[in-house]
């Protein structure tokens, strides 16, 4: 299989909501793949400071591609896995002797008494990059025709619901897992009868207006309430945007008050990782470090496969 990738050249959109046109093409990539394109976001940025080499997204990206009936022993502030085991023998074991097997693992590693030990078990059952690759492009084209940053579009995509069209436990459904409520906030119609939020390009809409209405600004007014600048193309900031779409702006001021940082930078996020407040808990602790090594992981997808790369950014 051949596989070409190339950096895009295409024109700037036509923007849909009301916003100065933007162009993202110096962070796209074109990837052809038996005659067929796609247009993706490249993974540079997660590589430039090192978030890569950072012991959470590593930890996920391993869980993400292990299979459920494995499981993972991992240090809770750090991800650091201690050992990996077969479930079903995890599961034989007495409360009591899970307790023993955590206390003598802390031993062994010389951690502190207090330290969390979490079992963590492989999840690429719902994890299907392969699946979800297609919709990638979609996503990316369809964001940038909005207006909006179509890394968002990506990052999404590969870790709400890959390559499946599953309502969650609350109700959040489509490509983008929007919940009713914001979707009918968004413009689409969700009723008994017609629900919007199957249709990809109408559930792209709804998450890309989600975001240049709500998430967006509410991330701006966080930062800018503790007088911390940002650019709204660093990394940093595009996974603080991502802990507002995922848990909603109240619960991120929360955590970041308590945090109170000086600085927007990797270790405002990092903080927010191993830190709790309103409902901002384990589950947002985790959005963006799934949003890390999803990337890293469609990067070595495209990448193990590539046989000639070619930059065709434009000479200056």
């Amino acid at each position: 299989m051949r596989i070409q990738l190339l950096f895009s050249t295409l024109l700037a959109p036509i923007c849909l909501f009301s916003q100065p046109e933007k162009s993202w093409d110096h962070e796209k990539i074109e990837v052809y793949e038996n005659q067929s394109l796609s247009t993706l976001m490249h993974a540079e940025i997660i590589f430039q400071d090192r978030w890569d080499l950072l012991p959470q997204p590593l930890f996920w990206k391993q869980i993400m591609q292990l299979s459920p009936d494995t499981c993972l022993i991992n240090c809770a502030s750090t991800r650091v896995v201690l050992k990996k085991m077969a479930i079903k023998e995890w599961s034989k074991q007495t409360e009591l002797q899970k307790a023993i097997f955590k206390d003598s693992i802390k031993k062994i590693h010389g951690l502190d008494s207090n330290e969390q030990i979490f079992v963590t078990t492989g999840k690429n059952d719902f994890y299907k990059f392969k699946e979800v690759y297609p919709s990638l492009s979609k996503g990316v084209e369809a964001f940038e025709r909005f207006g909006i940053d179509p890394w968002y579009a990506q990052a999404i995509l590969l870790i709400e619901s890959p390559g499946q069209l599953k309502k969650s436990a609350a109700g959040a459904y489509g490509a983008f897992q929007l919940m009713p409520s914001v979707a009918r906030a968004a413009g689409l119609t969700v009723n008994s009868s017609v629900d919007e939020r199957r249709d990809f390009d109408r559930s792209a809409f709804g998450a890309a207006r989600l975001l240049s209405r709500v998430c967006i600004p509410e991330a701006k007014k966080i930062l800018q309430a503790h007088n911390i600048a940002f650019n709204e193309s660093d990394l940093w900031f595009r996974l603080f945007v991502l802990h507002v779409y995922h848990a909603g702006a109240m619960n991120v001021s929360a955590v970041v008050r308590k945090i109170n940082p000086i600085a927007g930078n990797q270790e405002l996020i990092t903080k927010m990782w191993v830190t709790s407040a309103a409902d901002f808990g384990n589950n947002s602790q985790n959005y963006t470090q799934l949003a890390l090594a999803s990337q890293l992981i469609l990067h070595d997808l495209v990448y193990e496969h590539c046989e000639e790369i070619f930059d065709c950014s434009p000479v200056n």
